[in-house]
């Protein structure tokens, strides 16, 4: 999925973002960035997901190559793949901040303006 050379960098990057285009992965993935590592029965407390769904979204964390596993005993442990994968969801919360004051910014101005009478029918 990432791994094929033969693709556009901009397809692959999109590939990437698609693998992220859940909020239980994202959740999983913030988790993750606050510890070094957390395990299965960690992340099923934190997120509050069905073991099942949990799996599947593990999964596709995995396919994408942003989280790594180690089985201990009867314990899988997971943790980020890359330290730059926080680095991305610090910048997307960062950038998301902004987005959201240059609307509450707009909605102040549309607020302020002087009422609109209705016009006779």
């Amino acid at each position: 999925m990432l791994t094929d050379a033969s693709k556009p960098l901009y397809e692959v990057k999109a590939n990437l973002f698609k693998g992220l285009a859940h909020p239980a992965r994202i959740r999983v993935l913030e988790i993750l960035s606050g510890a070094e590592e957390v395990s299965v029965a960690g992340l099923l407390t934190e997120t509050g997901l069905e073991a099942s769904n949990l799996s599947q979204h593990l999964g596709v964390l995995r396919r994408f190559l942003l989280v790594t596993a180690e089985r201990r005993g009867s314990l899988v442990y997971y943790r980020l793949a890359h330290p730059e994968v926080a680095e991305l969801l610090r910048v997307a919360r960062s950038l998301l901040a902004a987005v959201l004051q240059d609307n509450r910014d707009r909605l102040e101005v549309a607020d302020s303006l002087p009422a609109l009478t209705e016009l006779p029918r």
